[in-house]
């Protein structure tokens, strides 16, 4: 996105995962490498899991927008995962998962957090968005969409 949520090398796709834990290891681990994050892989994983204790971050339509806050962040980042085979996530709508953006916050940056999430939210709820996700022939093409959709969304 045009401030730097996301990058490209956030951007994980066709990737094949048998739980959520995995899911949100392999993220964490991009997330870690792609924005040089002083964080523990394990912390990530441990508040992302917290997390979906208290509800299921499935928004429905096959989106997923887990997120967590960890200490030692000093901003917000974020990753996306499509995923080969969609997966239950306890979706609102019932519907399993293959859109994944995942957001990481500073421990004490709730407002910050919450627009962050706010934003993603608005731009996957849109069909023609996560149709285009979907078809996208490669990660970077896939980084281009949540980045041109960001500068859209911005200017709205």
């Amino acid at each position: 996105m045009s401030d730097g949520l996301f990058s490209s090398e956030s951007v994980i796709v066709d990737l094949q995962v048998g739980s959520q834990k995995q899911l949100f290891q392999e993220i964490a681990l991009r997330l870690i490498s792609a924005n040089g994050l002083n964080v523990s892989c394990r912390d990530i994983v441990a508040a992302a899991v917290e997390r979906e204790r208290l509800g299921s971050t499935g928004v429905g339509n096959g989106v997923a927008l887990p997120h967590a806050r960890i200490e030692g962040l000093d901003h917000v980042v974020a990753g996306f995962a499509r995923l080969t085979e969609p997966m239950d996530f306890d979706s609102v709508d019932g519907r399993p998962v293959d859109l994944v953006a995942f957001l990481l916050a500073p421990a004490d940056a709730a407002g910050a957090h919450l627009r962050a999430l706010a934003r993603v939210s608005r731009q996957l709820r849109r069909e023609d968005k996560r149709s285009k996700l979907r078809a996208a022939p490669d990660a970077l093409s896939v980084f281009t969409i949540l980045s041109d959709e960001s500068i859209a969304t911005a200017a709205a």
